[in-house]
């Protein structure tokens, strides 16, 4: 992206033009690309499978009437939500109130900047990319407060103080998770990351050692806290607060922020799959640039969907935790956890390269002999269920 404008400053239609002006036209027309191209259908196509996906885990058929097999029904909760009036209650503060889920939404979008979905489809490669990663996704804190405080109702306002004591408690464990990947590649570049990392899964970080394998499920653990998932919903508890911090909100304000829900599901697969997981990383098969750009957004795509198919099936399955209960398990468990996989990995690399081949080994067995035995125990329930349990509907 950088030469390419570099070049366009030098020859192109824009020489002469002072190259901060340039950049920022130029970041101004990839979000807006970003934003209408990948982001919005992606959180809409997101938000139809996951409703679809709980149906199925709970026996039922889910929206199945708008498009086939009910693939438009996110488009019609869109214009739904469009044409629906937009409330601003008299008690509330005039300013902050219809600001709030704008701030959410922009935490939510700017960390597309850094992500990389292959070896050059990427808008901004930060040599410190995890750094600016956290400090955006905090504006998401910023934003809940504002919506629970100015909304003048008691539940949005427990509701926001609720989402800030998690997300700022959860970025503790989060972020000593990354550091173990960080002293890894020797670099908070996004790109270097994946270029320390292999195609094969022998090359990831999640298996690189025993602790880097337990940082990824505290990290991934503590995304899910962060961005409000089940079973750490809490902020909206629609048993306990009607609906949180946005109880006061209607039409596409309201919507802003499950748009960023949504959206944010791809963005914690991604980073997970970046950090952990080899990014973009493909076996050496063409070298023609397209086909492999073709080939290395289809991996990262499909790696980073994986988690989010996951964080529904953990929706789907678990229930909500209490509050004391959330805040223990971040301070007493994860955040000693989190320490001691940081200290273990700098012990680590301290270790002969042999060494470090066989607890990689190590890791990596032990991780498929876990999978083997999930799946096994899976197709064990499976063919002691009993066909009459299930939901059948008439056709």
């Amino acid at each position: 992206m950088q030469a390419f404008l570099d070049q366009l400053m030098k020859d192109g239609a824009f020489a002469g033009v002072p190259r901060e002006v340039v950049y920022a036209i130029a970041m101004v027309v990839t979000a807006v690309v970003v934003l209408s191209a990948f982001v919005a259908p992606l959180a809409g196509v997101t938000s139809w499978l996951e409703r679809r996906v709980w149906a199925r885990m709970q026996s039922r058929v889910g929206p199945n009437r708008v498009g086939p097999q009910g693939i438009l029904q996110w488009l019609a909760d869109g214009i739904k939500n469009i044409m629906k009036e937009d409330i601003i209650p008299t008690a509330a503060d005039q300013r902050l109130f219809p600001l709030a889920p704008y701030v959410v939404f922009m935490g939510f979008l700017c960390s597309f900047v850094v992500i990389p979905f292959g070896a050059n489809l990427i808008v901004a490669d930060l040599n410190i990319g995890i750094l600016y990663l956290l400090a955006v996704t905090s504006l998401v804190v910023v934003g809940i407060l504002m919506a629970g405080w100015s909304s003048n109702n008691k539940w949005s306002l427990l509701g926001g103080m609720r989402s800030a004591a998690q997300i700022v408690s959860y970025e503790i464990p989060a972020g000593l998770a990354l550091l173990t990947v960080i002293f890894l590649a020797g670099t908070m570049s996004m790109q270097g990351i994946i270029k320390a990392q292999g195609w094969g899964p022998w090359d990831w970080f999640m298996f690189h050692n025993p602790f880097t394998f337990c940082a990824f499920f505290l990290f991934f653990t503590a995304a899910l806290a962060e961005g409000n998932r089940t079973p750490f919903d809490i902020p909206e508890a629609e048993s306990e607060l009607v609906a949180g911090y946005v109880t006061e909100y209607s039409g596409m304000r309201f919507l802003f922020f499950f748009f960023a829900e949504w959206g944010n599901l791809y963005v914690i697969g991604a980073v997970a799959t970046t950090l952990f997981m080899g990014g973009w990383q493909v076996p050496p098969v063409t070298d023609n640039p397209v086909l492999l750009g073709i080939l290395q957004f289809a991996t990262f795509f499909l790696k980073a969907y994986f988690w989010v198919f996951v964080a529904m099936w953990v929706r789907a399955t678990l229930p909500r935790v209490r509050v004391d209960q959330l805040m223990t398990l971040c301070w007493k468990y994860m955040v000693p956890l989190s320490f001691i996989c940081m200290l273990g990995t700098i012990g680590f690399m301290f270790m002969d390269e042999n060494s470090r081949r066989i607890f990689g080994a190590l890791t990596l067995g032990f991780a498929i002999a876990t999978i083997i035995n999930f799946f096994r125990r899976v197709g064990f329930q499976i063919r002691q269920a009993k066909p009459e349990l299930y939901f059948k509907p008439h056709i």
